[in-house]
């Protein structure tokens, strides 16, 4: 087990279910994993499993959408380690699916404050604690959705969130942080919950075990 003063430093946003929290748990054993979202009780939980598998974490319950706090939460970072090792972004918002001539308002611009301008203010905050760090990683997890009949909230402000995360690759190639764009299988997450409700879960991947095979090409 590594010391936990010496254990490197894992931003996860979204963190609190599905493939975000089986990320922290993946990295528990190995890194302080500061884990970032809204549901206080599902953080608690997560604590809960990663204390159970000899990890230490850092609970932030806020809206990564208040930039205020992410602004606040990065100074925090800083200000305890100087720097973050790898930053795991997983948070995003399922909208409704609709056809595109009935796109309500509010759902349209809750998918774009949280899967698009929410990443771009983001990459801002987080770039300095990467570029700190002696091998800082940035990860994004694709879901090429866009243009599939009924996916307009989701497939156009994901396909934006991971347009930003492929610019920030090509512009980090030579400066650094390295930027991981990588593609999840299908799982039985709340979000596909949402959009496939009668779908056999039995025969989707596994959390955990996407959040090793992904996690495996990076640290």
């Amino acid at each position: 087990m590594t010391d936990a003063s010496l254990r490197p430093i894992a931003l996860i946003t979204g963190a609190s279910r599905g493939l975000g929290a089986a990320l922290a748990e993946e990295l528990a054993p190995t890194h302080h994993i500061v884990a970032v979202a809204r549901t206080v009780g599902a953080l608690e939980e997560l604590d809960d499993r990663m204390r159970a598998l000899g990890g230490e974490a850092t609970l932030a319950p806020m809206d990564i959408t208040v930039d205020a706090a992410m602004m606040q939460l990065c100074r925090s970072i800083f200000d305890r380690w100087g720097k973050v090792d790898l930053w795991c972004h997983t948070a995003i918002h399922a909208g409704p699916l609709s056809p595109s001539a009935s796109l309500v308002e509010k759902d349209l611009d809750k998918s774009i404050a949280i899967n698009a301008r929410a990443t771009g203010r983001l990459i801002p905050f987080v770039a300095p604690l990467l570029q700190a760090a002696e091998n800082g990683q940035a990860v994004f997890f694709d879901d090429p959705r866009a243009g599939e009949k009924f996916f307009g909230y989701y497939g156009a402000t994901k396909a934006a969130q991971i347009a930003l995360a492929r610019s920030w690759q090509a512009e980090t190639v030579k400066t650094g942080p390295k930027v991981h764009i990588v593609t999840p299988d299908p799982m039985p997450t709340a979000t596909r919950g949402r959009f496939f409700p009668g779908e056999d879960r039995s025969v989707l991947a596994a959390p955990k075990h996407q959040a090793k095979r992904l996690l495996s090409g990076i640290i």
